[in-house]
């Protein structure tokens, strides 16, 4: 499995699920579509489940987090989030061809 191909079938799957739902990738950390891209973030180390910090997956974090994500596309787990909703709908609409 290499990252692209990872992060496009994720992308693939989180296009096909409701707005505001993520890919529960771990238990600290998951993914969500924008409306452009597949997003990475950290959940929040307080407990609280939130959705705190988003994160790119270069080299080392694919590398240090490769079985994990390769176990998650064997049983993925999605969960509705609503500060996604919230956040997408703030988000500034998105022009044409940019």
């Amino acid at each position: 499995m290499t990252r692209e191909r990872f992060v496009s079938q994720l992308g693939m799957m989180l296009r096909d699920v409701p707005a505001g739902t993520a890919a529960d990738l771990s238990d600290c950390m998951v993914a969500y579509w924008d409306g452009d891209a597949v997003v990475f973030a950290f959940l929040c180390e307080r407990g609280t489940g939130a959705i705190d910090e988003e994160f790119d997956i270069d080299d080392y974090v694919w590398e240090e987090w490769k079985p994990t994500f390769e176990n998650w596309l064997s049983a993925p787990a999605f969960s509705g989030r609503p500060e996604l909703i919230e956040w997408l709908r703030d988000a500034p609409p998105r022009e044409a061809g940019v």
